[in-house]
């Protein structure tokens, strides 16, 4: 049993009113970096959700697992996309803020038909441009209707925002996935890139990827990278956009900036 299903009788019923105490949810920030030539750059962060402090769905896993099981995806990834663009507010100035990925269900996207409007507004708030975000789809499994998913995400993109798909590789995240969402970044599952470096398989299907992604006008993010070795693989596999513990691991309220040579400092001074 899960930390998230040992809470039971009125305890669940509280630990569920925690989550939407004033500020009870918390954000921190893992970048995903481009590589070129050997430069480093943080092309973009992704805003992890943490849950309230203290408790036994604090980890961000746990947490979403909790809200799925309650099927309270939409309400809670509000109260997520709020905490982000509160703490993004860090940042010295929207200027200086890289690309941010905000995590969102796709049964959100199929529910909630104000959302484009008001993520657009609380951005606005935020003084962080539309084309500064990028809404990464996690847990697409469905139900969802088809229609009122794909109207939510051509609104996003009119608005300027662009589009993530998560795990692909996995589950839900398959050929149909991507051809329906047209996403802006392929997100390889950790599963593909942990031991590509030793695997020819896993190697081929980085590769496979990379050129689909290309294809379609995308690009491809290598995640879980955690040893030189598979971000060598991946990198040969045509893929410059990486993310994971070998880069940099998850900060707050600021993302730490990527892992660089020894006497090397980052030219872009995009933190406070």
């Amino acid at each position: 049993m899960t930390a998230a299903g040992g809470a039971g009788g009125a305890g669940n019923g509280r630990l569920w009113d925690r989550i939407f105490e004033p500020e009870s949810l918390s954000t921190v920030f893992q970048p995903i970096v481009e590589i070129h030539g050997g430069e480093r750059s943080v092309f973009a962060v992704e805003a992890l959700t943490r849950g309230p402090r203290g408790t036994n769905i604090e980890r961000s896993d746990v947490l979403f697992e909790y809200v799925r099981r309650k099927r309270g995806e939409a309400r809670v990834d509000r109260l997520a996309i709020a905490a982000a663009l509160r703490e993004a507010r860090a940042f010295q100035e929207a200027a200086d803020l890289p690309g941010l990925c905000l995590n969102v269900h796709a049964a959100t996207l199929e529910q909630d038909r104000d959302l484009p409007c008001w993520l657009h507004e609380l951005a606005a708030e935020s003084r962080i441009p539309g084309e500064r975000l990028i809404i990464e789809i996690v847990e697409h499994a469905p139900p969802w209707s088809g229609r009122c998913f794909l109207d939510c995400l051509d609104r996003l993109r009119a608005l300027g925002l662009r589009i993530a798909l998560d795990d692909v590789g996995l589950g839900q995240s398959n050929f149909r996935m991507i051809l329906d969402c047209r996403p802006d970044l392929l997100k390889i599952d950790r599963h593909f890139v942990a031991g590509a470096g030793r695997d020819d398989h896993r190697r081929a299907v980085l590769e496979s990827i990379a050129n689909l992604a290309r294809r379609l006008g995308g690009r491809a993010v290598a995640e879980g990278v955690e040893d030189e070795e598979d971000l060598a693989a991946a990198a040969a596999a045509g893929i410059d956009l990486f993310q994971g513990f070998l880069l940099a691991r998850p900060s707050s309220p600021r993302p730490s900036s990527p892992s660089l040579p020894p006497g090397r400092r980052e030219k872009r001074e995009w933190l406070v």
